[in-house]
C-alpha cells in the first residue's frame, strides 16, 4: 500500500452475521475506504490470498473456527497486516489475548462509529509508516531482516553462525543477556529460518504475567474452570503449535510452574485447566534470560533438569558496551529510521554529541541507544540538522553539560576534532576520518573503528581529569561511571591523574592510540 494512498485503501471485514457485515462495510465506505465482507473463518483466508487487503476487522466469534484461531494463521501468512479484532462487550480477557496473540488492537460491542474509523485509519497510518522505513532501509543498501542490521562485529557475526546452525533443528535455545540486547529479536531470526517459519511465533513474558494467570496463559482453560472462565480458551503452547513459542524472561517462572512445563516439555501434550482430556502440541521453545540461570540453579531457584532441558543450544548477546565499533552502524541506522518515522532531515551527530555516544556504557544497550537517537532526532528543530548534546537525554542524567559551550569544555571538541571526527554523520559516510584513520585497504573496519573509539575516549579521560585536577572520583561522576570503571580505563590508556595534572596533552596524535578495544583493562 502507497502512503499516500489511504482513501484507497482495502478493509477486511469478517463478521457471520449478515447485518453486521452490512453495517461495517457502509461505514467503511463512508470512511471512503473499500470495504470487502466475508462470513467464515475459511473465506476470510481465501480472501487475504486473492485480495491482498491492507487491514482485517475480524470478529471472533465465527461458525467454522475460533477467530483466534483465524489470527494465528492470517500472522503466519502476512506478518505485517494489522487486525483489529472485535469482540462483545465486558470480555476483557478477549481483548487481552488478542493483543497478546499480535492483533492491532480490538473493538467491543456496540461500539460508536467514530471509533472504528479511527482505528481502521490509524492502523493504516501505522502501517504506511512501517512501510516507509522499509523501502529507506532497502534504498540504503541494508539488509530487510532487522537481525541482520545489530551490527558487523565478531560478536554479532558469532550469533549469526549459530543462528545458522541451530534454526533448521527443532533445539530448544537459551539466549542469555542483559535487557535490550536483542534477545526477542534474535528468537525472531530462529523461528524466520526454521521450518517452522510459515507458522506461529508466540512470545510470552513471563515475568509480566501475574502468578495466579500464568498457567492459564500457558495452558489454557475449559469454560467455567475458575471464576470468570466464561468459555474456554487456547493457551499459548496450542497457538503456538506448529511453530515457535519464545518465553521471555524465564527465569521468572515460579517453580511450581517449572515442573509442570519441564513435563510439557517432555511430552509435547498439554492439559487445559478443568479439563481431563490431553492434547498433542508440536512446538519449539525458544527461552530467553537476563540473569545467570545457571546460578539460579544453584541457588535452587530454578530446578536442573529444566534448565538441561531448555538449554539444548545456548547464545550468549554481548552488551553494547563490550562491542563498541558496532555504534558507528547502530547510530547511521537509527538515525535514518528516526528521520523517516518523524519526516525528519538530521544529518548527524556534533563532535561532543559523538564523544558522549561512544564514551557512555549504555546500560540499557541497543534499546536505550535507539530511543535515544530517536528522541533526538524528534528534539531536533526545523532549521538545525545535527544532534547537539542538549538533544541526548543522557546528557541531562549525568550532568555532562547542557549547552555547546558547556559540551566543548567537558567533551573536548578540540580534541575530538583533532581525531577527524567534528564531521560525523555526513550524508556520504557514518565518519570522515583523516590521518591514521582514513580507510587505505591496511587495517580491517573493525580496527579502524577500535582505534577511532579508543582515541575519542581517551581524549574525553583526559579532559575529565584537567577538569577535575586529577580527581578520579569527581571525574567519575562527571561522566556518570563508576569509580571502579574509570580506574581501570585510566590504567589501560596509561593515563596518571598525579602526573602534569595541570599539564596533561590537549590530545595523543591518532598515531600514538593504543590499537586495543576499548573496553579492556
Amino acid at each position: 500500500m502507497s502512503p499516500t494512498s489511504l482513501d484507497s485503501a482495502k478493509v477486511l471485514i469478517v463478521d457471520d452475521l449478515e447485518e453486521g457485515r452490512w453495517a461495517l462495510s457502509h461505514l467503511i465506505q463512508m470512511a471512503g475506504l473499500v470495504p470487502v465482507a466475508v462470513a467464515s473463518g475459511k473465506e476470510a483466508l481465501a480472501c487475504i490470498r486473492e485480495e491482498a487487503p491492507d487491514v482485517l476487522l475480524l470478529d471472533i466469534c465465527l461458525p467454522d473456527m475460533d477467530g483466534f484461531e483465524v489470527l494465528t494463521q492470517v500472522k503466519a501468512m502476512e506478518r505485517a497486516l494489522p487486525i483489529i479484532m472485535v469482540t462483545a462487550y465486558g470480555k476483557t480477557h478477549d481483548a487481552v489475548r488478542a493483543i497478546r496473540a499480535g492483533a492491532y488492537d480490538y473493538l467491543a460491542k456496540p461500539f460508536h462509529n467514530e471509533d472504528v474509523v479511527l482505528t481502521v485509519r490509524r492502523a493504516l497510518e501505522e502501517r504506511a509508516v512501517k512501510s516507509r522505513v522499509r523501502r529507506a532501509r532497502d534504498l540504503a543498501g541494508q539488509p530487510s531482516s532487522l537481525f541482520e542490521c545489530m551490527g558487523e562485529s565478531q560478536a554479532i557475526q558469532r550469533i549469526v553462525s549459530e543462528v545458522d546452525q541451530v534454526a533448521k533443528t527443532n533445539f530448544s535455545v537459551v539466549m542469555t543477556g542483559e535487557t535490550g540486547t536483542g534477545k526477542e529479536l534474535v528468537a525472531q531470526a530462529i523461528h524466520a529460518e526454521s521450518l517452522r517459519a510459515a507458522r506461529a511465533f508466540v512470545a510470552v513474558d513471563c515475568g509480566a504475567i501475574p502468578e495466579p494467570l500464568i498457567e492459564s496463559e500457558l495452558f489454557g482453560h475449559e469454560k467455567g474452570a475458575f471464576t470468570g472462565a466464561h468459555e474456554a480458551v487456547a493457551g499459548a503452547f496450542e497457538l503456538a503449535d506448529g511453530g515457535t513459542l519464545f518465553l521471555d524472561e524465564i527465569g521468572n517462572l515460579p517453580l511450581p510452574m517449572q515442573g509442570k512445563l519441564l513435563r510439557v516439555l517432555e511430552e509435547r501434550r498439554i492439559h487445559r485447566i478443568g479439563s481431563t482430556k490431553q492434547r498433542a502440541v508440536d512446538f519449539r521453545v525458544v527461552a530467553a534470560t537476563n540473569v545467570d540461570l545457571g546460578e539460579m540453579v544453584n541457588q535452587r531457584t530454578f530446578r536442573r533438569d529444566l534448565y538441561h532441558r531448555l538449554a539444548e543450544f545456548t547464545i550468549y548477546l554481548r552488551p553494547l558496551r563490550e562491542r563498541k565499533e558496532d555504534l558507528p552502524f547502530l547510530v547511521k541506522r537509527f538515525l535514518e529510521l528516526a528521520n523517516q518515522e518523524l519526516g525528519k532531515e538530521v544529518h548527524g551527530l556534533s563532535a561532543p554529541a559523538l564523544g558522549i555516544i561512544l564514551a557512555y556504557e549504555w546500560p540499557g544497550n541497543v534499546r536505550e541507544l535507539r530511543n535515544q537517537l530517536r528522541r533526538a532526532v524528534l528534539c531536533v528543530s526545523a532549521h538545525q540538522h545535527i544532534i547537539t548534546p542538549n538533544h541526548l537525554g543522557i546528557v541531562d542524567r549525568h550532568n555532562i553539560g547542557t549547552g555547546d559551550a558547556m559540551s566543548r569544555e567537558t567533551m573536548g571538541l578540540y580534541q575530538l576534532e583533532a581525531l577527524g571526527l567534528a564531521d560525523f554523520g555526513c550524508q556520504d559516510c557514518p565518519i570522515r576520518a583523516s590521518g591514521a584513520f582514513l580507510p587505505d585497504g591496511s587495517l580491517p573496519l573493525k580496527e579502524v573503528v577500535s582505534r577511532v573509539v579508543a582515541g575519542v575516549e581517551r581524549a574525553i579521560l583526559t579532559q575529565a581529569l584537567r577538569q577535575t585536577k586529577g580527581n578520579k572520583a569527581e571525574a567519575a561522576r562527571l561522566l556518570g561511571i563508576d569509580y571502579k570503571t574509570i580506574h581501570t580505563k585510566l590504567k589501560g590508556y596509561n593515563l596518571s591523574p598525579n602526573r602534569n595534572r595541570e599539564s596533561m596533552p590537549a590530545h595523543q596524535a591518532p598515531s600514538s592510540i593504543p590499537a586495543r578495544r576499548i573496553d579492556e583493562g
